[in-house]
C-alpha cells in the first residue's frame, strides 16, 4: 500500500513538471490527454472544455476518436461529463451499461464500449472550466484512491490550462501592441521606470537615429536634439502626462512634440504603482515652420503699417483740430478728417494688438521678468486702469473679488496685458445695457487662479476650446461681433503658457462666461 502511494505521488510530481513546462494550449491539452489515462491506469481518457457562452461541453482534443464524435457537444447536466460539470464534483461509475446517467451516443458513434468511468471537474477560482474523464480501468474498477489521485491531476491540469490561456492572451496583446507600434505614424517608445527601452517602433528609430546611436535607454535617445524642459526634469516627472519639445538644427530643421505618459499596474494590495512610460513623438516641423513664417509675416506687415498709419493719424488729427477750432475749412474736409481720424485710431489699435501678439508668440520663459506680488492688489490696479480706457463705453461696472490673500510670481506687465485682453473681451462681446465684469483671485491645488467673469450671452459649449485659437471668432450673429483680429484670447493663452500655466473658459448661455488663467504657485 505504501509502495502504491509512493508511485502515485511520483506520478503526480512528474505530471506537475510536464504540465508546468507546456505553455502552448494545443500542446498542453494533448499532453493532459496522454497523461490522464496513465495516472489511474485507464484504457483511454477524454477531455472536455466548457463553452461558457453556450453552456456546453466540447472535445477540444480527442485522441483516437472519429471526427463525428469530436464534433459532439454535451449540455450541462447531460451524461456523466455534463453532470460532473454542472455539479462540480467527481463521479465514479463502475458499470456504465446499467447507469442511467451515462450517455451512450458517443459509444454509438465511435463503436467503443465504455465499461467504467472516473470523471473529475477542472476548477479554477471556484469556476468549472472543463472535465477530465478516465475510461475503463485496465485492472479492476476505479476506487476512492483513484479519485483522489485523479482530482489532484485535474487540479494541476486546470491550473496549467489557465496559465496557458493567460500566456496566450498576453502573447496576443503583445502582438497587437507591436502591430500598433509598427503602424502608427508617430514615434512610440515603451520604457520601464529606469528609462530602459522595452519596445521602439520604426518611426521613433528614424526620428532619433537609432541605427547610428544604438541607444538602449531613453537617456541616450535625444543626442542630436535640444530638449525643453531638460531631460532630467521630465524623466523624473511624476505627473500622469508630461510634455516636452525637441529641436534639431542640422542637417535641416526638425521639430517634434513629445509626450511622456506614465503607465501603472496594480500591486498586491490593489494600489496603482508606476511601472513604465509610453513616449510619443510627433513630427511638427511643417506646423512650426508655418507658424514661424506666419509670425514673421505678421511682424513685417504690422511694422510696415506703423509708419503710414502714423502719418495718416497725424495729419487727420491736425485737420480735425482745425475743423474743431472753426477754421475756414470746407464742410466735407471737416467730416472727412473726423472719419479718417476715427478709423485711423481703430486701425492703429488693430496693428498694436497684432504687434503685441507677435511679440508674445515668440516669447519663452527665460525672457520673463518675474516678481512676486499680491493677486488682489494687482486686480484692483487692473480695474482702475480699465475704468480709464473704458470711460467712453457706457454701462460698465467692474467688481474685484479677492476673499483671501493670493501670492503669485509672474511677469506683472505681461499678466496685466493678458487681463486687459480678457476684460476687453468681456465688455466688447456683451450686448447688455448694464455690463458687469467681475475680477477674482483664488488659490487652488497649488495654482493661483485669476478670472474675468461677465454677464454676457455666454459661449456655446462647442466653442469653448476654439476661442483660444488664433484669428478665431464666434459667429457675429451670436456675439454682435465688432471688429478685431481674434487675437485677444490667443494672446492670453500664450502668456499663460509662457508662465507654465494654462487658460480655460466656463460658460452658461444667457448667464455669462468666465475666462480663467491658472498659474503655478
Amino acid at each position: 500500500m505504501i509502495t502504491q502511494s509512493q508511485e502515485s505521488l511520483e506520478m503526480l510530481v512528474m505530471v506537475s513538471r510536464l504540465l508546468s513546462s507546456k505553455l502552448d494550449i494545443s500542446e498542453l491539452l494533448t499532453t493532459i490527454m496522454r497523461l490522464a489515462s496513465r495516472v489511474v491506469g485507464a484504457e483511454r481518457a477524454s477531455l472536455y472544455l466548457l463553452d461558457e457562452k453556450a453552456q456546453e461541453l466540447y472535445f477540444d482534443v480527442a485522441l483516437g476518436l472519429p471526427e463525428e464524435v469530436q464534433k459532439m457537444r454535451f449540455k450541462l447536466g447531460e451524461g456523466i461529463a455534463g453532470t460532473c460539470a454542472k455539479e462540480g464534483r467527481s463521479i465514479i461509475i463502475t458499470d456504465a451499461a446499467t447507469d442511467p446517467r451515462h450517455s451512450k451516443k458517443a459509444d454509438a458513434k465511435s463503436g467503443f464500449i465504455t465499461r467504467s468511468l472516473l470523471t473529475c471537474p477542472m476548477i479554477i477560482k471556484g469556476k468549472v472550466i472543463g472535465v477530465v474523464q478516465a475510461v475503463n480501468r485496465i485492472e479492476g474498477t476505479f476506487a476512492e484512491s483513484d479519485k483522489n489521485n485523479f482530482e489532484a491531476f485535474a487540479s494541476q491540469a486546470a491550473i496549467a490550462i489557465e496559465n496557458s490561456r493567460l500566456f496566450s492572451t498576453v502573447k496576443e496583446e503583445k502582438r497587437k501592441m507591436e502591430i500598433v507600434f509598427k503602424r502608427i505614424k508617430e514615434g512610440a517608445i515603451l520604457t520601464d521606470m529606469d528609462g530602459g527601452i522595452l519596445l521602439i517602433n520604426q518611426s521613433a528609430k528614424t526620428y532619433l537615429g537609432h541605427e547610428k546611436y544604438k541607444f538602449t535607454n531613453i537617456s541616450g535617445a535625444f543626442e542630436d536634439f535640444e530638449i525643453k524642459p531638460p531631460l532630467d526634469t521630465f524623466i523624473k516627472c511624476s505627473a500622469p502626462v508630461c510634455n516636452f519639445d525637441l529641436f534639431r538644427a542640422k542637417p535641416k530643421k526638425f521639430f517634434m512634440d513629445g509626450t511622456a505618459i506614465l503607465l501603472f499596474k496594480d500591486d498586491a494590495d490593489g494600489n496603482q504603482v508606476p511601472e513604465g512610460r509610453l513616449w510619443i513623438l510627433s513630427d511638427v516641423t511643417a506646423r512650426k515652420l508655418e507658424e514661424y513664417m506666419a509670425r514673421n509675416f505678421l511682424s513685417l506687415i504690422s511694422h510696415k503699417f506703423k509708419t503710414p498709419l502714423a502719418s495718416i493719424n497725424g495729419f487727420a488729427q491736425i485737420l480735425k483740430d482745425e475743423a474743431d477750432k472753426g477754421a475756414n475749412l470746407p464742410e466735407m474736409v471737416g467730416k472727412a478728417s473726423g472719419t479718417i481720424h476715427a478709423q485711423g485710431q481703430k486701425l492703429n489699435k488693430l496693428v498694436e494688438s497684432l504687434l503685441n501678439f507677435v511679440t508674445v508668440d515668440s516669447l519663452d520663459q527665460a525672457a520673463l521678468e518675474k516678481i512676486e506680488f499680491d493677486a488682489g492688489e494687482f486686480l484692483s490696479e487692473v480695474a482702475e486702469a480699465a475704468k480709464i480706457w473704458l470711460k467712453d463705453t457706457p454701462g460698465v461696472s467692474i467688481k474685484v473679488v479677492a476673499p483671501e490673500p493670493v501670492r503669485l510670481t509672474a511677469d506683472r506687465k505681461l499678466l496685466a496685458s493678458a487681463m486687459k485682453s480678457m476684460l476687453d473681451n468681456a465688455v466688447k462681446f456683451n450686448p447688455a445695457k448694464d455690463k458687469l465684469v467681475i475680477l477674482s483671485a483664488q488659490a487652488r491645488d497649488g495654482f493661483a487662479l485669476l478670472s474675468v467673469g461677465d454677464n454676457g450671452p455666454g459661449i456655446p459649449g462647442e466653442e469653448l476650446e476654439n476661442i483660444f485659437q488664433k484669428f478665431y471668432q464666434v459667429e457675429a450673429a451670436f456675439t454682435g461681433q465688432v471688429e478685431g483680429w481674434g487675437l485677444g484670447l490667443p494672446l492670453v493663452k500664450k502668456i499663460a503658457e509662457a508662465h507654465g500655466g494654462r487658460v480655460f473658459a466656463k460658460s452658461q448661455l444667457q448667464k455669462g462666461s468666465a475666462i480663467t488663467i491658472a498659474l503655478p504657485g
